[in-house]
């Protein structure tokens, strides 16, 4: 008898607006690459001086590092580094959401893997 490959995976839809894009540019400071989803933080600073630290999910991080965003190796992320993200915004308000891309400092796009 053959095996049959099951996934379930849960909806972001009640966290994240999916009609809904935010950006913001900051500094990433920190990193998590794991399974099922990471995520990775970037620190906005205001006009006024006041940090916000903005926390967005990702995918697995093996569709992740097929999509070129890695921790290690010639195209890694690095702490500090200045990015630009659009994500879909939580519903709360509060400073997360999904990720959708990364811009970094010289134009490079990468995009996160689908069915967060």
């Amino acid at each position: 008898m053959a095996g049959a490959s099951v996934q379930a995976h849960h909806s972001t839809a009640s966290i994240y607006d999916p009609g809904k894009e935010g950006e913001i540019t900051g500094a990433l400071s920190a990193l998590q690459f794991v399974n099922p989803h990471g995520s990775i933080t970037v620190t906005v600073t205001d006009d006024e001086g006041t940090m916000t630290d903005w926390v967005f999910t990702t995918g697995s991080a093996t569709a992740l590092a097929a999509r070129g965003i890695t921790k290690v190796g010639p195209n890694a992320l690095t702490i500090g580094e200045e990015l630009t993200v659009t994500f879909t915004p939580a519903r709360n308000g509060a400073p997360l959401g999904g990720l959708r891309t990364v811009m970094r400092a010289d134009g490079t796009v990468l995009r996160n893997s689908g069915g967060n």
